[in-house]
């Protein structure tokens, strides 16, 4: 840096964070005080961060991240995708069955019979990602899903095989999972509050695809009702998949009749069954042409 580049008025008088880290690195020398974990700066302290009453600024940080590379990558809308990890692709749908055991077989070939809703959101994220539009230089419906496998996995797939990035917000669970093969690496996000997740998938949310699932897509689809029904987020196209199923484990015409909800709540849905319906829907109310 010369004498002339510091006394520009645009140049910042303080370094910044990494270049702070990095100066603790290089002039560090051990003595019994520099070695205590109080001398470390606190945000290269994982420990410190880690403490339960650092849990709002982790919240801050998840939601910061996700926020900021997100922006960076010129997203500026997504078309969302929620569904179960357990209904397998139509070219894997036989050999769940196959291998079932016989007191498993009729949930195998329920979860079999709904494979073809795997290729419904493959070609839903593969429409939305062709379409390939652009508003005030920011890329618009991008295919996002949990990350994923069963629906989720479609979802990325049918928007990586249209040549589109798509992304994937991943949790981490006791159990081992990681992000489909399909998610774009540098939209591969993974979060350990489920409640900033869900805040993720509808703060750039301009339409949800709904497909059959379990607790997972009850809580995220339920919560969207609510957001919506309650004023505390406009109305967005809401993609129901799967009427048969729906209708079966959810009973939204008595809800209304019992008078725990508005008859007019229930346009809040639209019931689709192909892809192409799902992006007719969401064409009409944005006036897409």
């Amino acid at each position: 840096m010369t004498d002339t580049d510091d006394k520009r008025l645009t140049r910042r008088r303080f370094y910044k964070a990494e270049q702070e880290a990095g100066f603790a690195e290089t002039h560090f020398t051990a003595t019994p005080q520099t070695l205590s974990p109080s001398y470390k700066l606190a945000f290269t302290d994982n420990d410190f961060l880690l403490r339960e009453e650092l849990r709002p600024v982790r919240f801050q940080l998840e939601l910061l991240k996700t926020e900021m590379l997100m922006e960076e990558a010129g997203i500026g809308s997504m078309l969302v995708c929620y569904g179960s990890a357990r209904i397998p692709s139509p070219e894997q749908a036989a050999e769940l069955v196959e291998n079932a055991p016989e007191d498993r077989k009729a949930v195998a070939e329920s979860l079999a019979a709904k494979a073809k809703y795997y290729d419904v959101a493959r070609d839903l994220a593969r429409i939305a990602s062709e379409a390939a539009i652009v508003e005030k230089g920011m890329r618009q419906f991008v295919v996002c899903s949990g990350g994923g496998p069963s629906i989720m996995e479609a979802a990325n797939r049918g928007a990586a095989e249209a040549g589109a990035e798509t992304i994937g917000l991943n949790i981490v669970l006791p159990h081992e999972q990681a992000p489909n093969l399909y998610v774009t690496p540098r939209l591969a996000f993974q979060f350990h509050y489920f409640a900033l997740r869900k805040m993720h998938f509808l703060l750039r949310a301009k339409a949800i695809a709904v497909f059959p699932g379990g607790y997972g897509t009850f809580d995220e689809f339920f919560e969207l009702l609510c957001l919506i029904q309650t004023g505390k987020m406009k109305p967005i196209p809401i993609l129901l998949y799967g009427k048969e199923f729906w209708s079966k484990v959810v009973n939204f015409q008595a809800l209304a009749e019992e008078g725990v909800i508005n008859a007019e709540d229930l346009k809040l849905i639209s019931w689709v069954e192909t892809a192409e319906e799902g992006w007719d829907v969401i064409r009409d109310f944005y006036d897409l042409g």
